[in-house]
């Protein structure tokens, strides 16, 4: 049998994540006793190269660093706006969301990972279908468990199958 982790709870967010990914994240994390960490992944740069300390070096894929910083920026103030203050800090990432939050969550050895299900819509299907989903790519290349949040509010106990 492998060792337990030991390490924090790994929140995979985006500036428009809804409010109650968030909340289960550090609900987690509190039940769990663990910190939370916040990571952003820029997905408009991509890791160039790494030292043999570890430090990553990107590029942009476009130009307009300014959009990235920016997103980066509204992450860090939903954060502070949703979370208790000294329970999170945050990780700025780049590349490829799902191989980003696999390192990250390997780097810091995280209890899990708490990502969102992706939104409804013709736009996002197509994404998926390219990309495929950041959730399932990640339950399928690692070891610990992920916690997909669904951004839809729960059933109504009448229209939930499970209920008599």
């Amino acid at each position: 049998m492998g060792e337990e982790a030991v390490g924090p709870v790994v929140l995979g967010a985006t500036a428009d994540l809804p409010d109650r990914v968030w909340i289960e994240a550090a609900r987690y994390a509190r039940l769990f006793g663990r910190d939370l960490v916040v990571a952003y992944v820029d997905v408009t740069r991509f890791v160039t190269y790494a030292d043999p300390d570890g430090v990553e070096h990107s590029a942009p894929i476009d130009l307009n660093l300014a959009a990235g910083r920016a997103q980066a920026d509204a992450v860090r103030a939903r954060a502070e706006n949703l979370l208790a203050p000294d329970a999170w800090t945050m990780r700025s990432l780049v590349g490829d969301p799902a191989m980003a939050l696999k390192d990250l969550a390997d780097q810091v050895d995280a209890v899990m990972i708490v990502v969102g299900t992706r939104r409804r819509g013709f736009g996002e299907t197509l994404r998926e279908f390219f990309t495929g989903s950041v959730a399932a790519r990640l339950a399928h290349r690692q070891h610990r468990p992920v916690l997909v949040v669904p951004l839809e509010e729960p059933l109504a106990d009448a229209d939930d199958p499970w209920v008599e």
